[in-house]
């Protein structure tokens, strides 16, 4: 069967196959391969012990799934019969584990032919190599699951599709309920076998609040959702509603091609953090200062400036606000009372003082001072290179300061790259609620298991 770059298998999207794989159970994986045990069969939650039993669970292994422990639970709500070992997170661990399987992947693909989604999982157009192992899809999936098992120790799952979205669907429906870890589609398999499945929510990017929208128009499966009239879709959904009755179809336009290929033009630099007990305005207006001094000297470290800063602050919920959202069934309180706002910059710049002027102006104006926050936010927009043609000085700004203050973030930078990042501390982290010397022991907000 011959295959080249542009088909040659007579199906769907050119005759493209792409394979998806998912790594089970990602960090309770980790764990339990560096424990010497085997994840399919050891009862192991990854979670921060030190914290209180509200803590979420980041990753429960496949045996305690089977149990009826579902995953990202809260401690508490393990069953208290069940005996099993509790793992810190050790993200830093974790990211290095990804990056030894991403180069198994690298001894069967081209990177080229590679988009990692997520830490754990992975889409692959395998269209050119079949020819090359004279393998079809199916059993080059195979062979690349097995080496990463073979090689890493962690069980995977694989899905293979005519196109990107069915090999997203083939995963998380089919392969993750097959013995064999592997699920195939096209769009004719899809709609005969699927098209009736329960709930919507299974599917890649419909999500609660979507399912919630097509309930309201009488929609609960893709088959009805691709059977619809258009015109209240798109009313209810706006354009995202055009790739969802695509998606109800088996149908993705996008290639590996165009993933390639696709350039943001927003850049923006973020950081957030939510509260283990709320904090007062003054509090978390605290914390967002420290949120920006990182920011900035990633800015000087990136040889980057930005045009702009925004600030967001999640309130805490009061007993009405969270018997309001459970009334609309909204039992774990995403999308509360939120304030906040952005500011722009006089021209372009990575300093701090610059920086924080205009964040904290913007803070003061859109965030309520009577209420606690529980989470915030703060995001470095337009972000630029310095050089970046376009990017003119602004003759009213004190450029001798600017360049004093750039030496001393430099400094400062050289410094946390070889002694770590709480070797230079700034005396607003000292003060009570500040939190930054808990979050540079961090990675995405959990622990990254190294102690600097």
């Amino acid at each position: 069967m011959a295959v080249g770059n542009e088909g040659g298998l007579g199906v769907e999207n050119g005759g493209r196959q792409y394979l998806c794989i998912d790594l089970k159970s990602f960090y309770a994986s980790v764990e339990c391969a560096d424990r010497g045990l085997d994840p399919m069969t050891t009862n192991l939650v990854v979670a921060d012990g030190t914290r209180t039993e509200k803590t979420i669970c980041l990753a429960v292994s496949p045996s305690m799934k089977a149990l009826g422990v579902r995953n990202r639970c809260r401690v508490f709500e393990i069953p208290a019969g069940i005996q099993y070992v509790m793992a810190p997170p050790r993200m830093a661990r974790y990211i290095q584990k990804s990056a030894e399987i991403y180069g198994t992947y690298l001894r069967w693909i081209s990177k080229s032919d590679i988009h990692v989604y997520s830490i754990d999982e992975a889409f692959f157009d395998v269209t050119p190599y079949l020819d090359l192992y004279g393998m079809t899809a199916r059993e080059l999936g195979e062979r690349m699951r097995e080496d990463v098992v073979r090689r890493n120790g962690i069980p995977a799952t694989c899905g293979l599709g005519s196109n990107l979205y069915l090999a997203k669907v083939a995963l998380d429906i089919t392969a993750k309920h097959s013995p064999g870890f592997f699920g195939e589609l096209t769009e004719e398999t899809y709609k005969t076998t699927l098209w009736n499945h329960r709930p919507i929510t299974d599917f890649w990017r419909v999500g609660p609040g979507i399912a919630r929208r097509l309930a309201d128009l009488g929609i609960y499966t893709m088959g009805q959702l691709a059977m619809s009239p258009v015109d209240p879709i798109y009313r209810v959904l706006g354009k995202d509603a055009e790739i969802l009755i695509d998606h109800a179809w088996g149908v993705e336009a996008c290639t590996m091609a165009d993933i390639k290929a696709y350039r943001s033009r927003d850049h923006m630099l973020s950081s957030a953090q939510v509260f283990g007990q709320d904090k007062s305005f003054d509090e978390a207006r605290l914390v967002v200062k420290e949120m920006l001094d990182d920011l900035s000297l990633q800015l000087v470290d990136a040889g980057q400036v930005a045009g702009g800063v925004s600030v967001w602050a999640g309130y805490a919920l009061t007993d009405d606000e969270k018997h309001e959202m459970r009334a609309k069934g909204n039992v774990r309180f995403f999308g509360g009372p939120s304030g906040g706002g952005s500011a722009r910059l006089a021209s372009p710049t990575s300093s701090l003082r610059e920086l924080r002027e205009a964040a904290m102006r913007a803070w003061d104006q859109g965030v309520s001072r009577n209420r606690l926050v529980h989470r915030v936010g703060v995001g470095i927009l337009d972000v630029v290179a310095e050089d970046a043609p376009g990017t003119q000085l602004d003759l009213f700004s004190d450029q001798e300061a600017r360049a004093e203050e750039r030496k001393r973030q430099e400094a400062i930078n050289a410094i946390k790259r070889k002694f770590g990042k709480n070797a230079v501390l700034r005396g607003i982290d000292l003060m009570p609620g500040a939190t930054a010397r808990e979050r540079h022991a961090q990675i995405g907000g959990h622990r990254s298991g190294e102690e600097e």
